[in-house]
């Protein structure tokens, strides 16, 4: 699973909340133009998911395994951004 992927399972189950159907389709449409999206954004999609019962659905729907590979993906990128911004001080 790629980040564009990823986004996108969030952005298909965040219609009725539109405050996160706002962030995750920008970060979607980021990702589909191959632009990096910074880690707040992405971290605050996820809280926000999560907080929403947004991750609960998905699982309902997609399974553990394919869940979880959408949040390590994600959770993996902020990780990278974060310590390449830390290497760089």
């Amino acid at each position: 699973m790629d980040l564009k992927d990823a986004s996108r399972m969030v952005l298909t189950e965040s219609g009725p909340h539109a405050d996160l159907h706002d962030v995750a389709q920008a970060v979607y449409d980021d990702y589909s133009a191959d632009r990096e999206v910074p880690s707040v954004a992405l971290t605050g999609m996820l809280a926000e998911a999560s907080r929403k019962g947004v991750l609960l659905k998905l699982k309902q729907r997609h399974g553990d395994h394919a869940v979880n590979d959408m949040i390590t993906v994600l959770a993996y990128e902020v990780d990278r951004q974060r310590t390449h911004l830390a290497e760089g001080r």
